[in-house]
């Protein structure tokens, strides 16, 4: 039991890690290409690192019934995996610092455009793999209904700022391949790039966690239909 709680512990810590260095790596243009690259490589070893920690995840993949939430949360999963691979594999392809070596793996204008939409693809998954957990984290807060109401109010809040951020930023551009290059604005400051980024991801926890509560739903309808 204790094995299983420190084990559990130690995936959050990863998960934590992850999203951060995620965080860092959508704000480019604080970081600078040097560092960019590290934190790229950083990532992609905490990647590999989370696959080990959820091997079992693995093992059962074609065992036991599939309901809709766990449909939805294996297809999220992969959909993050493919796309935690092809940004790393084409940003190594670019790399002129961490692992310039690797440089040419294959063709830099297809590198360039891939690892730009799959970058934010990646973006937009891990903001839904969070949320996909967020009922199952907040079902152990002891919260009055009170509490419940301002914590969602304030969910919804930000999410919706995140969602103006994210129409507003070109994100769209950028996973449909209708640009090859980015456009950052240097001029803003560190702090607020930052923020920016985490309310657009707080919109995309905020549709998984309203996907899980869905899924959560329906299973007791047909539950309750069953009866």
């Amino acid at each position: 039991m204790q094995e299983k709680k420190n084990s559990m512990i130690v995936k959050r810590i990863v998960d934590g890690c992850m999203t951060i260095l995620l965080l860092c790596l959508m704000a480019y243009q604080v970081t600078g290409e040097k560092l960019h690259e590290w934190i790229g490589i950083a990532m992609t070893a905490l990647v590999i690192l989370h696959q080990i920690l959820n091997r079992k995840w693995y093992a059962s993949f074609i065992k036991g019934k599939y309901n809709l939430y766990r449909i939805l949360t294996t297809l999220v999963n992969l959909a993050l995996l493919f796309s935690f691979f092809m940004t790393a594999f084409c940003g190594m392809s670019m790399s002129g610092h961490a692992v310039p070596f690797l440089y040419g793996m294959t063709k830099v204008s297809f590198a360039r455009r891939m690892h730009l939409s799959m970058s934010h693809w990646a973006f937009i998954l891990m903001g839904l793999h969070l949320g996909l957990h967020v009922p199952l984290i907040t079902a152990k807060w002891k919260l009055k209904d009170r509490g419940k109401l301002m914590l969602a109010s304030l969910f919804c809040c930000i999410a919706g700022y995140g969602l103006y951020l994210f129409l507003k930023s070109g994100i769209t551009d950028y996973i449909f391949f209708r640009i090859s290059f980015a456009f950052l604005d240097y001029e803003k400051a560190g702090v607020l790039v930052f923020l920016e980024n985490i309310f657009m991801l707080t919109f995309w926890a905020f549709i998984g966690a309203q996907l899980a509560s869905l899924c959560r739903i329906l299973s007791m309808k047909k539950e309750a239909g069953k009866q």
